[in-house]
Formats: structure tokens, sequence, C-alpha cells
């Protein structure tokens, strides 16, 4: 049995080049799709302001970093749409308004005020409230 080459890996391997080639892509269209601005993009990745060239490097093609802080938030971003397609499935729109809308599970504030407030911390609990919701 021959052996893939640990250099190229696959597209299934979040860890892999190629992986997060892809990853990279879907979370950029993502982004795009949940309408986030530059500084909610950041907070999103868990980079500073300063680091807009990365996310201009990330939005160029360039794969994310494999560093697990920002593979982790990756993990969670794309649990988080999942989880809003499944909650609404029947809206598209609430899907993709969803993480700018105020909502009053987050005191009023957007979902994203959260992330960007608590950083990762912030991540998760959107992400584990729209978890729990699905379990209702």
């Amino acid at each position: 049995m021959k052996r893939k080459n640990t250099l190229e890996g696959n597209k299934s391997d979040p860890h892999s080049l190629e992986g997060r080639l892809a990853l990279t892509k879907i979370v950029m269209k993502l982004f795009d799709l949940w309408e986030l601005g530059v500084e909610d993009q950041l907070a999103c990745l868990g980079l500073f302001t300063g680091s807009r060239r990365t996310l201009d490097r990330y939005r160029k093609g360039a794969p994310f970093a494999n560093h697990r802080d920002l593979m982790d938030r990756v993990g969670n971003l794309l649990a988080i749409h999942q989880s809003l397609r499944i909650l609404y499935s029947h809206n598209r729109e609430i899907v993709y308004r969803w993480m700018t809308t105020p909502n009053l599970a987050f005191d009023g504030l957007r979902p994203i005020d959260t992330v960007r407030e608590k950083g990762f911390l912030g991540l998760l609990q959107v992400r584990n409230y729209l978890e729990f919701e699905r379990e209702r």
C-alpha cells in the first residue's frame, strides 16, 4: 500500500496543507455570507487589529496557519453555521443574518459582539447556545 505524502495531505485532514486551504476558503465564504466586517472576522479568528495583512493573505488563498487555537476557532465557526442551518433550515436569510442580529439570549447584543467581547469563550458561548437550542 502506497503512503500519501504527508506534506500534501488531503482535504479530510484539517491539519494538512490541502485541508487548511479548503477550510480557509470555506470560512472566508462564511464570513461573506454572514456579512461580517473586518474587525469581526479578525475577532472570530483570534487575530489582532494589526493582523489585517494576515486576513488579506487568507482572502487571497493562503492556508490557515496550523495553530491549535486557530483550528479550534475554525471548528467552532463551522459548528455554529451547521447549527444555524439545522435550526433554520426553512430560512437561509435567518441563517446568514443571525450572527449580526441582536439577540435576547446575549443580553440584546449581536452574537458576533459576544465573540468580539469575550474572544474564544464568546465563540464557545454562541456555539453552546445554538447546540442547546437544537436539543430542545
